[in-house]
């Protein structure tokens, strides 16, 4: 159970389960060709909003092989729900809205929804040089969101394709994700279990 805040935007009210601060831990478990990494790490995660129809999203993991805990990425972005822009949003960069629109209601909201959810967009910039743009669907307190494009930095390690699994259960946000790194197909990267702080 958790308090729906009265002052949310309509299109951030299917992901509002995810508010506020979680920390856990996990476990990595990767092969790719002769590499094999596995072990267990810290992890947080932070999902707010400004007021604006997106979450802001902010996560750490650290480490913890035995001695002191190694920093291993931090990632920021935005989740939101997919919609097409109109004229009443702003955009793109510092243009204002050239329309009057009015605030979006529940009812606007809900003409996203289909037998699937509602779709999700999610943009994420990693500390290691890698950006992702994520598309998927977010249903009641499941998501799953799958890479449809990653870029990297010139010398960022070689990393092509992800996806994420997030679910709400008893009161826990667990998650799984998937990569594809080092020239190996997608396959089971981490997970972990993380508890609203």
């Amino acid at each position: 159970m958790f308090d729906l805040p009265t002052d949310l935007p309509a299109d951030l009210v299917p992901l509002s389960w995810l508010l506020g601060v979680w920390e856990g831990t996990g476990v990595i478990d990767y092969s790719a060709g002769e590499r094999h990494l596995q072990g267990e790490f810290s992890h947080r995660v932070s999902f707010s909003h400004d007021g604006g129809p997106f979450l802001n999203y902010a996560a750490t993991a650290s480490f913890l092989g035995g001695g002191a805990p190694v920093p291993l990425l931090a990632e920021t972005g935005f989740w939101r729900l997919g919609r097409t822009q109109g004229d009443s949003d702003p955009g793109p960069a510092l243009l204002p809205p050239t329309a009057e629109g009015g605030v979006r209601t529940a009812a606007d909201v809900e003409q996203l929804r289909t037998d699937q959810g509602f779709p999700l967009e999610v943009s994420l910039v990693h500390s290691d040089g890698a950006l992702e743009l994520y598309l998927g669907r977010i249903d009641g307190p499941r998501i799953d969101i799958a890479t449809d494009a990653v870029v990297r930095t010139a010398g960022a390690k070689p990393y092509a394709a992800a996806s994420r699994m997030y679910g709400l259960v008893d009161g826990h946000l667990l998650w799984a994700w998937d990569i594809a790194a080092f020239g190996a197909p997608l396959a089971s990267h981490a997970s972990a279990r993380l508890a609203k702080v």
